[in-house]
């Protein structure tokens, strides 16, 4: 059993540090949506500032705390936000269409959006974000 976790560290590091910056994923948008109603602040901004916010903080943790690279900040973060900066596009064509057209409450139809990012990430971040230059 300890050889298993041990050969899929990486893996399960992946799926824990996922699962913190998942949560944190989720309640950002919900919270930062709820505290700007008042200011009449428009869906669309909050999914900015939510991203910029939450895409920082997975490169982070992920960087540290699962890939465990060190150096490289900008290069890595670059590649990072590449990945989240092809599915912000997505999100941002999409996420109207299920608020407007299908009539779907914003925070709902981002949890489903987050779950295309969850299932491909992984795959992105260990063959091009954090591949060691050695």
């Amino acid at each position: 059993m300890k050889s298993l976790i041990a050969r899929h560290r990486r893996k399960i590091d992946f799926l824990l540090v996922g699962g913190i910056n998942t949560t944190i994923g989720l309640g950002a948008f919900p919270v930062l949506y709820f505290l700007a109603k008042p200011y009449k602040l428009h869906y669309m901004i909050v999914l900015v500032i939510s991203q910029i916010f939450c895409v920082t903080v997975a490169f982070f943790t992920n960087k540290h705390l699962v890939f465990r690279t060190r150096g490289n900040y900008l290069s890595e973060y670059l590649k990072f936000s590449t990945f989240y900066s092809v599915y912000f596009v997505i999100n941002l064509a999409v996420m109207p269409l299920m608020v407007e057209i299908a009539g779907m409450n914003p925070v709902i139809s981002q949890v489903f959006i987050s779950i295309g990012i969850i299932v491909s990430s992984y795959f992105w971040h260990s063959k091009v974000t954090f591949v060691s230059d050695k």
